[in-house]
């Protein structure tokens, strides 16, 4: 019999933990949010609003909100909320004040810069022995704090704690999908930030629906190469962590990293673009250490490929769209 999991603590205050502590105390359960800033955890348990990162999303007062690693030490499983690249030192930072060994859930999409490890990898170093699962799927913070209905995946290669997480946060509207494929549900998150800048910049240069598109199935076809080569399911591409998340974040200026390349695109550079933002678009810290992990497979990767450079300022964007159309031609499957 699945064990029940009654207390889930969100460990990090943006914007989509904020949405996932929503999300968790809608589905019944006791929910802790945990900020790193202690400023930030007193206005959002005084307000009951998280203003500065998800205004307007009032949090019941059933919500926990605190600075305090300590406050964890009793939760059923951690949701891992952190950007990407902080992972490691936020999580080694509250492990020693979490005995047990709760489950960890990674619901950040990135790969960590200098190591090229995939987010349970760096949970393996930072705090060994924990379970680990992964949340990822096609998701905005905002409309999943509002109710409106949203299909993840929830990937664990244990089963039954992935069916306890499942019954955890699972509601009428907030519907996890389990899979036993993590290592391909953090790839399909990873690569679609790259893959989204370079759609937004599409968009940003006016190139019109069907390069977006094209560019959107090229880019999946980049996961999917990726993936196959450090052993993920290929199915997992085609379901909501992989085709589902790329989808959604390549053709809405909601998402951080297309509204970056629409930027981009229009001719701002990556400091303008980047100006005051609070929120962080992972694909800009992920492409590279994205394709330092596919060189050491051997695999290449044309647009992310592409989108590091304009990231970098090595290259025009002109420059690179028309590297990219003159590649040679080649079989769709190859």
């Amino acid at each position: 019999m699945t064990r029940a999991l009654q207390r889930l603590g969100i460990v990090g205050a943006g914007a989509w933990g904020t949405a996932l502590a929503v999300a968790g105390h809608r589905a019944g359960r006791a929910v802790r949010l945990w900020a790193r800033r202690a400023d930030l955890a007193e206005e959002i348990a005084a307000r009951r609003e998280n203003a500065a990162y998800l205004p307007g999303v009032r949090l019941d007062p059933a919500i926990a909100v605190t600075a305090e690693a300590a406050a964890l030490a009793d939760c059923d499983a951690l949701l891992l909320v952190t950007p990407a690249q902080h992972l490691r030192a936020i999580v080694a930072g509250i492990a020693p004040q979490i005995p047990g060994a709760p489950s960890l859930v990674v619901c950040s999409k990135g790969i960590e810069r200098g190591t090229g490890l995939l987010m349970t990898e760096v949970l393996a170093e930072a705090a060994p022995g924990h379970p680990t699962a992964v949340l990822s799927g096609p998701t905005f913070a905002g409309e999943v704090a509002r109710g409106l209905p949203t299909a993840v995946t929830l990937a664990a290669r244990d089963g039954t704690m992935g069916e306890a997480l499942v019954a955890a946060l699972g509601s009428r509207t907030f519907r996890p999908y389990l899979s036993d494929d993590p290592l391909g549900a953090q790839i399909g998150g990873a690569v679609k930030n790259v893959i989204a800048i370079a759609c937004g910049i599409v968009e940003g240069r006016r190139l019109g629906e069907n390069a977006r598109a094209a560019l959107i199935t090229r880019g999946l076809a980049e996961v999917a190469r990726l993936g196959r080569s450090l052993g993920a399911k290929p199915e997992t591409f085609a379901g909501l962590a992989g085709l589902g998340d790329l989808t959604l974040t390549s053709t809405s200026r909601q998402s951080r990293n297309y509204a970056l390349g629409v930027a981009l695109g229009e001719g701002h550079s990556l400091a303008q673009a980047t100006a005051g933002r609070r929120s962080v678009a992972e694909g800009a810290f992920t492409a590279h250490a994205l394709l330092a992990r596919a060189a050491a497979q051997g695999i290449e990767m044309p647009i992310s490929t592409a989108v590091a450079a304009i990231l970098d300022g090595k290259t025009a964007i002109d420059q690179e769209i028309a590297a990219l159309l003159a590649r040679p031609f080649r079989a769709e499957d190859a």
